[in-house]
């Protein structure tokens, strides 16, 4: 679940720095958190360069879902 959230504020602040203090975590953790969530579905959701970070296509199609995730999960713990 870890990963799926980092992907979403990445995908938000498209900035690894700014989206690492967010999730208070150091920036190469998070950069292993996103590498594994892409090794693990099989895809790139970022483009990277050496001074800007975008959404690939599958990572723009891939953000409403996961954000819907993030939210079940928030209102199925709010519930109990």
């Amino acid at each position: 679940m870890m990963k799926l959230l980092s992907y979403v504020v990445l995908a938000h602040r498209l900035h690894f720095t700014q989206a690492a203090e967010e999730l208070a975590i150091a920036q190469p953790a998070l950069s292993q958190q996103i590498q594994a969530l892409e090794r693990e579905i099989g895809v790139r959701l970022f483009e990277r360069s050496s001074r800007s970070i975008r959404l690939t296509s599958a990572g723009q199609g891939l953000l409403v879902h996961a954000e819907r995730v993030l939210a079940d999960v928030d209102t199925l713990v709010m519930d109990k």
